[in-house]
């Protein structure tokens, strides 16, 4: 062995071991400010902000909490997709939830046995610190990265390097608010929605040199505001240097007083883009002059499913055996063609795996563990419409996959269709959940099936239980968004929709115009009075959005008036979906779920 790799190793040893002790350092000190809160040492104000820094939310049902595993870029390893579902088993009823910054959850964790939990997580490399808070949360990354045939250049390492480099830091450890970072890759197509970014970067190639266009300030929540471009290009040495000023200027004069207007596009709002840009570049030329955050030459071993040696590519001895002459029936033959992508790399595929509502039981994680190491490169994938990716998945092993995704039910087609629905968990755990929004996504998935229209088949539709956004309402097709009325007194659960959402003809961000609210019970029967009027008054080339344009949202108010205020009720209208009892809106203290 070279002195060389002799010295590499000894200080990628050097550097995990140092990593090991402060993760599991941490751990403990957590578990010592948990046992001190729950004997009554500590108040719930003096330990809340501590508990959420580490990813732990408190949720609706006392005495649990959700625990929020964080994956850098949405890539995991076969080995930790694994400890997902061990942890599952152990903490969380058999059950995890992928979320829309490519999260995993755990509900319903007793608070005495969550550092547990996260010693579960250390033990496969993987953390929940700052998943939550006034921090940056999980920096998420095309799914597609390494695999799309469009691709500028894989943006993987440098988001593994970019998430890395701000955690466990002083200066992103206690933000204004929370601050979120996204990076793609692709060449002509916005997998990751950057535009909804604080940070969005997107790879670029300038005179051979790779960089990044960087646009900021976007951000969802009761009021979207579209990100602004900052630079067209920024050269990869640059990168963090870029980002870490742009985070300085939000430290500085984001508002710690008022965490409705604390996030970043607030203070671009407020005291103007051009003044914005101003004391970006003021800040990146003190750290040109006098240093910032270093660049990282190593990450952890796991961390954005880094491996420092790769595993090879699967030779499927694990998959069922399958005659694939017997597989040509129909629904296989739909899989195929709404799951199965060509990737850049000649004979191999991409498959995307329909997760219903983002929630996985721990059979199913184990099953995707063993397929993404048996039959792919050991890698899955979470994306941020709560699906997962398998790539290099061999052509002729496509049939093998199949089956034992079906051994699962897990092969479902129909991904990134109308009725692969998007949803936050709503009142099912979230304090802040006025609505179950989980449950409204399953009657719209239902209630959308029977359009075979490809127009319509290429639709969105994502739900929210708040107005917060965790759902993405605001950047679909349909939208929506639970609140509560009262019918002669009653409590009744509804949602305000929103139509014509996303993106348009030029690549720009749109948000949905809001229509009205409408009871929960009749959501999707205000989807099909719309998608119907669609079908039949749309011109030749009309998007969706334009249509919407065209006819304004009078038309689609008139045209759902008598479901939002119903002149017959009936039992049903007072319940949520899902629930066999009357609604009752109950709201606890809100600790920011997305």
């Amino acid at each position: 062995m070279s002195t060389a790799i002799e010295q590499e190793l000894t200080a990628r040893e050097q550097f995990e071991q140092q990593h090991e002790r402060t993760v599991r350092d941490e751990i403990e000190t957590f578990r010592q400010r948990a046992e001190s809160f729950l004997a009554g040492e500590i108040s719930e104000d003096e330990f809340r902000p501590f508990r959420l820094k580490h990813g732990i939310y408190g949720q609706r049902q006392p005495g649990v909490q959700m625990v929020r595993c964080k994956i850098p870029g949405g890539l995991l390893t076969a080995r930790q997709t694994e400890q997902m579902a061990r942890i599952a088993d152990e903490f969380g009823g058999g059950k995890g939830h992928l979320t829309t910054r490519q999260n995993i959850q755990y509900h319903f964790v007793p608070l005495a046995r969550v550092s547990g939990l996260m010693h579960m997580m250390a033990d496969a490399g993987l953390t929940n610190r700052e998943a939550c808070y006034n921090t940056v949360r999980n920096v998420t990354t095309c799914p597609w990265a390494g695999l799309a045939p469009d691709e500028v250049f894989d943006v993987r390492p440098y988001a593994q390097r970019v998430a890395y480099a701000f955690l466990r830091k002083d200066l992103t450890g206690n933000l204004p608010r929370k601050f979120k970072i996204a990076f793609d890759g692709c060449g002509h197509s916005d997998c990751i929605q950057g535009a909804i970014n604080d940070i969005g970067l997107r790879a670029v190639i300038r005179d051979g040199r790779r960089g990044f266009r960087m646009i900021i300030g976007g951000g969802l929540g009761p009021l979207p505001v579209e990100a602004q471009l900052l630079d067209e290009f920024v050269p990869e040495e640059r990168l963090l240097n870029r980002c870490e000023a742009v985070i300085r200027v939000f430290n500085q004069y984001g508002n710690r007083k008022n965490k409705n207007t604390a996030r970043m596009k607030f203070v671009v709002r407020e005291r103007g883009f051009a003044w914005m840009k101003e004391h970006v570049d003021q800040e990146y030329a003190d750290i040109l002059a006098n240093g910032g955050i270093a660049w990282p030459e190593i990450v952890p071993e796991g961390f954005g499913g880094y491996q420092s040696n790769p595993q090879p590519l699967g030779n499927g001895s694990l998959l069922p055996v399958v005659n694939a002459a017997s597989t040509g029936d129909a629904e296989y033959d739909r899989w195929l063609e709404t799951n199965v992508v060509r990737q850049s790399q000649t004979g191999y595929a991409a498959v995307v795996v329909r997760v219903e509502q983002g929630n996985l039981s721990s059979g199913q994680l184990y099953a995707i563990a063993r397929i993404a190491a048996t039959a792919g490169d050991g890698l899955v994938r979470i994306s941020i419409d709560q699906n997962l990716l398998l790539g290099f998945i061999p052509l002729g092993r496509l049939p093998q996959v199949y089956a034992a995704l079906g051994e699962v039910k897990l092969a479902g087609s129909r991904a990134r269709r109308i009725d692969d629905v998007t949803t936050c968990p709503g009142a099912y755990s979230c304090n802040l959940g006025l609505t179950k929004s989980m449950n409204l996504g399953a009657a719209l998935e239902i209630a959308v099936r029977g359009y075979d229209d490809p127009q319509v088949q290429r639709m969105t539709i994502k739900v929210s239980g708040c107005p917060n956004s965790c759902g993405q309402h605001w950047i679909s097709d349909f939208g929506f968004y639970g609140n509560a009325r009262k019918i002669d007194g009653k409590e009744v659960p509804y949602y305000q929709m929103l139509v014509g959402g996303g993106y348009d003809g030029q690549g720009l961000m749109r948000f949905g115009l809001a229509v009205q609210s409408v009871p929960a019970r009749l959501a999707p029967e205000a989807v099909r009075r719309i998608l119907d009027h669609f079908l039949a008054q749309r011109l030749a080339g009309e998007s969706f959005r334009e249509y919407v344009l065209r006819y304004r949202v009078e038309t689609f108010r008139e045209m759902t008036n008598d479901l939002a205020k119903p002149a017959e009720l009936f039992p049903e209208i007072y319940q949520d979906w899902g629930d066999d009892m009357d609604y009752s809106l109950k709201l606890g203290r809100g600790e920011c779920a997305a």
